[in-house]
């Protein structure tokens, strides 16, 4: 996400005060937590109702699914802009609701599919995991303050290499296996550096909000290709 809020007076993190950037950090990752809470409370809702269970298992179905995923980029694309175009705080929150409630109407087969498989204990060693793994790729640029803004090419590159990956499975018929999940772990991993990094150095004191929305979408990317491991051992 490169969006940016354009306010009378830019007032940038990394020109702020220590308390100030720790401030900072504490809202954002308040928001991320906050953000998951709501797409477990929405992911119940939606798990309890046969009707969304049965819709979201029926549009992962061929060519069903490549629309599904391409109003999903749309949605988050949209989502994005609200976020960053704005200053008025009550449009932030209204468009990072709309990408978490995208992101629970999508997890629906996977969770679904992934409690009758796995469990909900193994489920929960999922979570788990993914959690501890985007709290430690975060401390590593929180800790040593590192720039990696030069992943902003791969990430990008590597996204579109796993798109075109994914419409040529569902085009052709053929499963992407262990490599390909283990391998958007990885890209997931990137995009989480990238996007801590962003927030210590380039984000404005306003853009908590903002910061929040690009490590929860990274670590949601994560959550899903963890997920689909862990069924991959079944």
């Amino acid at each position: 996400m490169n969006y940016q809020v354009d306010p009378i007076d830019h007032q940038f993190l990394s020109s702020a005060s220590h308390e100030e950037r720790l401030s900072f950090y504490r809202k954002t990752y308040a928001h991320v937590a906050g953000a998951f809470l709501v797409f477990l409370i929405l992911e119940a809702i939606f798990l309890s109702s046969e009707a969304i269970i049965g819709l979201g298992m029926r549009i992962t179905q061929g060519y069903t699914w490549l629309i599904v995923l391409g109003l999903f980029m749309l949605v988050t694309t949209q989502a994005e802009k609200i976020v960053a175009r704005t200053t008025d705080v009550r449009k932030q929150y209204a468009g990072f609701f709309l990408y978490i409630l995208a992101e629970a109407f999508i997890f629906v087969p996977l969770l679904y599919i992934a409690l009758q498989i796995l469990g909900t204990e193994v489920l929960g060693q999922a979570f788990v995991v993914t959690i501890a793994l985007f709290a430690g790729l975060s401390a590593v640029v929180l800790i040593t303050k590192k720039d990696f803004s030069f992943m902003r090419s791969i990430i990008v590159i590597a996204g579109l290499i796993a798109m075109g990956l994914i419409v040529a499975g569902i085009a052709f018929g053929f499963t992407l296996g262990l490599w390909f999940s283990a391998a958007m772990v990885l890209l997931a991993a990137g995009s989480i550096l990238y996007q801590t990094s962003n927030m210590v150095h380039r984000y404005e004191k306003s853009q908590h909000v903002l910061a929040a929305l690009g490590l929860f979408a990274s670590f949601m990317l994560l959550l899903w290709y963890v997920i689909r491991i862990f069924l991959s051992r079944d």
